[in-house]
């Protein structure tokens, strides 16, 4: 019987680069989800340098947020994958999500996620654009055409059968995810992390649909053609050499 003076936490880890506009409205639906099994909610904030008001609208939230909240900043701009090594680090949780600072990712999600994790089948869940029923905004065709082909390729090394090797939403078990040495800075993080925990003897990788909201460039959206490149080759680099 779980223990409820000593309840399991969820880390979630948001990486934040230029989102003054829109941190605000990921943290009040954070506020709101209520989790099962009583876990309770760690946010981690980690500011990669942004060059906007971010660190003020962060500030101003943490100042009326009755969940732990804690905020870290780089002093220059690392990248994404630097900003998720600087959460783990920190993280204190049992579970640890990643959570983009925008609007892509409904956070009313993170049950769907845990769920193999609380009934004991799952130690890494990712939660799929591309399988369910949930609802999805339509937008670019060659992203998804580029999407399925990462996930292809991916699949290829680390012998999965994902559906979405490049979502946002992807749940570990904490003590897993701290084990690995994480090297990627940049966007490579996701095919990274997939062919370093697709190594590990007996694990069990998870795979549920979540809703997508995209966002357009003009909205913020800042992966480009050239992050495309670069997990091709986190792929065949992670994929080929255990580093």
């Amino acid at each position: 019987m779980e223990n409820k003076s000593n309840p399991k936490k969820l880390s979630i880890i948001i990486p934040a680069y230029n989102e003054a506009r829109t941190i605000h409205f990921i943290l009040n639906k954070i506020n709101q989800v209520v989790l099962h099994d009583s876990l309770v909610k760690e946010i981690i904030i980690v500011n990669d340098a942004s060059t906007d008001d971010t660190e003020k609208a962060v500030l101003a939230f943490q100042n009326n947020y009755f969940e732990e909240i804690r905020y870290y900043k780089h002093h220059s701009n690392m990248g994404k994958g630097a900003a998720i090594q600087t959460g783990i680090k920190e993280a204190s949780g049992d579970y640890i999500i990643i959570q983009d600072a925008d609007l892509e990712y409904d956070p009313n999600e993170y049950n769907i996620l845990l769920k193999p994790a609380l009934e004991g089948y799952a130690d890494v869940v990712y939660g799929s654009r591309f399988m369910g029923g949930k609802p999805h905004r339509i937008l670019f065709f060659w992203h998804t055409i580029g999407n399925r082909f990462l996930t292809f390729l991916s699949n290829m090394f680390s012998n999965l059968n994902l559906t979405d090797m490049e979502t946002c939403y992807k749940l570990f078990d904490a003590k897993i995810l701290k084990s690995i040495p994480l090297k990627e800075k940049r966007f490579g993080f996701e095919p990274e992390i997939t062919q370093k925990i697709a190594r590990i003897k007996g694990i069990r990788i998870y795979e549920v649909g979540i809703s997508y909201y995209g966002r357009t460039y003009e909205e913020g959206k800042k992966i480009n053609w050239k992050d495309g490149f670069r997990a091709i080759w986190c792929i065949f680099k992670y994929g080929l050499f255990k580093l």
